[in-house]
């Protein structure tokens, strides 16, 4: 068996090997935190190379994503499907190795880490689920969910405030079998940290109810399994092992540096490197004794095959309970979803009521979330604003974490990427609201959330100036532009109960991106609808209200303007006027629809078009044109009544009814 040194140095030979060929990356992490890896990833991590989405595995995080290095070499030394020639063509176009690991791109990898600070908080969500689903499952002598989240992380990770957030939270909801390892080698972009991080982390950890083991040698094997072993002796709380390490180990002249953080080495000073770890083999030649103690492949497939019998046995016991598990874990929503869910809108139509959008959306939740155990709200401390929670709700705590609901606290950057956390271990699908103003604070976990594919929902309530007197910190205005921006991002504006039931619909069956749900404060009048339009609403923009004949003028609107906009086109009617009204709930739903549907909504030879939204006018000027005009905001908000907020905007009846009637020729 080779010794444990060269095990880790096969880590920093190919980290350094990748970097130099690429001509850029980060060595520094990858050979700072090799020997930290060689112990987890060979001693501890229950995983199994042939099968990386095995629902029990363990789940490894690299939150310092710049050292992807140090993860691809692990996923090639322990046999994962990740050749020595995709190391090779690290950081090139259309890789399974990027500059940064991204998720969907090689197996083995949970989560796409690169801003610092989201991948802890995406352990904190796996963490979260996992305690969920095992206390909803497991029962006596059945223990299928049992299985810890390892997390890496560095100064940069310590610095960034969504780290704080999730760790905080993660300390309080007692996530037992979350073990993080700080890489504390006091070195990043700028230099030594000193000169601007001086916290005291051990204290800042203490504080949160985590377990801190300190000064850990990141470069004594045996140190770093008595950590291990300390912290998984620990069940009540997270545990953080502080390891001091030297950035770019074994480098003569860079190690210590912030020379080796972002930059290859050189190939004199890998040269170098080679003779000081007394690694003898050329650039990505990996002996083969070295290889055979990595391959993880043998331990996987007993750990696979041992919980397979596990779970076996508990199928055997409890037949509902399985099959309700390998439904979750599968993604899958009951066969009967679509019934439920039409036939709750077709009640909603038929009981049609003036109600708030956010309290549209709490019924559709109460419908939903009865049929949908893994449905797993929260709220970043404005549930009652929200409403998110629903009479079933019931809150996780560090002593009962059965619950379906999480009170995140006022987190909004937190929660959203502990929510895409959630969503990627599995068997949960998540929920989380804030204020549409305050995705803000989250913008970069939703945005990691499109780019991952992962079906979360953020629903943000209070959407334009219509919530008041809150004044302009607390009104959209350009949110929702933002979000229609946003790649793979669905972004929907209900204007009443029945377009918020649907477009919950939609979220909830959505498999391949998040979704966005703006919901109002204030009240929305009810409109009618044919069973066509209904099912319409899907499609992200239909015909509300018609004319007879071509169109001469077509007003969209969505959300609460919908209302003045089918007001505006009954007094244009009235005046001879051909008007029809197209409310678009979903720009990007609308836009994924056949040519031959958007035709007949939006004819391309009726140019005469006015767009109502409380928000400003950039993602509507596809549909606006040259000729058309828009009734909205252009500037922040202001404090007043909404309906004082309405008129002082312009955003009126009359303003709308003047507008078309000048675009009609």
């Amino acid at each position: 068996m080779p010794a444990r040194s060269d095990l880790a140095n096969a880590i920093r030979a190919l980290s350094m090997d990748a970097v130099q060929q690429a001509k850029s990356g980060h060595p520094g992490a990858p050979m700072g935190m090799a020997d930290i890896a060689e112990v987890l990833w060979r001693d501890y991590l229950k995983h199994n190379p042939e099968d990386p989405n095995w629902f029990d595995r363990d789940r490894f995080i690299l939150s310092n994503g710049h050292g992807s290095m140090l993860l691809y070499s692990l996923l090639h030394l322990s046999g994962y499907d990740l050749s020595i020639d995709d190391l090779k063509n690290f950081r090139q176009l259309h890789s399974k190795t990027p500059g940064h690991p991204e998720y969907g791109y090689a197996p083995g990898v949970e989560t796409t880490t690169g801003p610092l600070g989201q991948g802890i908080a995406n352990g904190v969500g796996m963490a979260l689920a996992e305690k969920v689903l095992a206390a909803q499952f497991n029962r006596d002598g059945h223990d299928i969910v049992d299985h810890y989240t390892y997390v890496f992380m560095g100064d940069g990770c310590m610095m960034e405030g969504v780290s704080h957030e999730a760790c905080s939270l993660a300390g309080t909801l007692g996530l037992g079998k979350l073990i993080a390892f700080y890489d504390d080698n006091g070195i990043s972009i700028d230099g030594e940290v000193e000169g601007w991080f001086t916290d005291d982390t051990v204290k800042r950890f203490e504080s949160y109810g985590w377990q801190v083991i300190p000064r850990v040698n990141g470069h004594d094997p045996e140190e770093i399994i008595q950590a291990i072993e300390t912290a998984r002796a620990e069940s009540d709380k997270p545990t953080l092992i502080c390891c001091k390490t030297i950035i770019g180990f074994g480098s003569p002249n860079k190690e210590g540096k912030e020379d080796c953080h972002g930059a290859p080495l050189g190939d004199e000073e890998i040269k170098l490197t080679r003779e000081r770890l007394g690694w003898n083999h050329g650039p990505f030649d990996i002996p083969s004794d070295v290889q055979e103690a990595w391959d993880g492949k043998p331990k996987g497939r007993t750990a696979q095959s041992a919980w397979n019998d596990k779970f076996a046995a508990y199928k055997a016991a409890y037949p509902e309970l399985a099959a309700e598990y390998e439904r979750r874990m599968a993604g899958d929503l009951p066969a009967e979803f679509d019934k439920i869910a039409d036939d709750f809108i077709a009640e909603v139509s038929a009981n049609a009521e003036k109600i708030a959008s956010r309290k549209a959306s709490q019924n559709a939740i109460e419908a939903y979330a009865s049929k949908l155990p893994e449905l797993f709200g929260g709220s970043a401390d404005l549930a009652g604003s929200n409403l998110t929670l629903w009479s079933g709700a019931k809150g996780v705590t560090a002593q009962d974490a059965s619950g379906n609901y999480c009170f995140y606290g006022v987190r909004e950057f937190g929660m959203s990427a502990m929510m895409n956390g959630i969503q990627l271990h599995g068997g949960l699908r998540p929920y989380g609201a804030t204020f549409l103003m305050f995705m803000e604070y989250a913008r970069n976990a939703v945005r990691m959330a499109a780019l991952m594919k992962q079906p979360v929902i953020f629903v943000y309530t209070h959407d334009s100036i219509g919530l008041g007197e809150d004044g302009p910190t607390h009104q959209p205005v350009e949110q929702l532009a933002s979000m229609r921006a946003t790649p793979n991002l669905s972004t929907w504006r209900p204007c009443d109960a029945v377009e918020s039931a649907a477009a919950w619909k939609v979220a909830i069956k959505r498999k391949d991106g998040p979704a966005a749900l703006a919901f109002s404060r204030q009240g929305l009048t009810p409109m009618p609808r044919t069973a066509e339009q209904i099912a319409n609403i899907e499609k992200g923009g239909y015909v509300l209200v018609d004319c007879d004949g071509t169109p001469e003028a077509i007003i969209i609107a969505t959300g609460s303007e919908v209302e003045l906009a089918v007001d505006a086109a009954k007094q244009l009617t009235d005046a001879g006027k051909k008007v029809r009204v197209v409310s678009m709930p979903s720009i990007d739903a609308f836009e994924a629809q056949s040519a031959e549907y958007k035709q007949s909504v939006l004819p391309s030879d009726v140019r005469a078009r006015v767009v109502v939204e409380a928000g400003i006018a950039d993602s509507w000027f596809r549909y606006i044109g040259l000729d058309g005009d828009f009734v909205g905001m252009s500037t922040f908000g202001e404090s007043a009544p909404a309906g004082d907020l309405y008129k002082h905007f312009g955003i009126t009846v009359e303003a709308v009814v003047a507008k078309t009637a000048a675009l009609i020729k």
